[in-house]
């Protein structure tokens, strides 16, 4: 005897109380991730699994991916739906990841780095400085701003090189005065 589940079409969600929350493509996507994965686990068998990823293409709502993925370790559980003021949070599944803070002394070097553009290279060693000990706490931390610490650290070599040169030349015009 063969009992019909809820991704085959009998589906209780739709009925007056149910929630409505349509479905992204990226919704979608993920759901066809988790299917992917029981697929690769063998938790389904291949006609189940592009019968589901079909219905995953054409779903409406959360709650039509939802239970096309609750029956996997990766998917939601199944839930008590109730009308949409009642109903909880999206699950977890669905929610796009969190982005990782930005680096505070990276965003430090790249404004240090700009800024030795206005103020004649002076804020350019601090750049460098901030922009290496940025570098090395995102490598610890996982934190974002790499390319806050690249224009950083490349504005504020620029700068230092433009100070070493600018006194390279003052110190050889100054010592050729001298002898002269």
């Amino acid at each position: 005897m063969s009992y019909p589940t809820p991704w085959q079409g009998n589906n209780p969600l739709q009925g007056p109380g149910a929630p409505s929350m349509l479905a992204s493509h990226a919704d979608r996507e993920r759901a066809v991730d988790v299917l992917r994965a029981g697929y690769g686990e063998g938790r389904l068998d291949h006609p189940e699994f592009e019968k589901r990823v079909a219905r995953a293409y054409t779903a409406r709502t959360i709650a039509e991916l939802s239970l096309l993925v609750a029956d996997l370790p990766q998917g939601p559980q199944p839930q008590q739906f109730q009308p949409m003021a009642a109903a909880g949070p999206v699950p977890a599944t669905f929610l796009p990841r969190p982005q990782p803070a930005t680096n505070g002394k990276a965003i430090a070097s790249m404004v240090c780095g700009v800024l030795s553009l206005a103020t004649g290279g002076l804020t350019g060693l601090p750049a460098v400085i901030l922009g290496h000990m940025a570098q090395s706490e995102i490598r610890r931390t996982g934190e974002a701003g790499d390319g806050f610490v690249l224009t950083g650290l490349v504005l504020g070599w620029l700068s230092v090189a433009g100070w070493v040169i600018f006194l390279s030349f003052f110190v050889l015009l100054a010592a050729m005065v001298g002898t002269g």
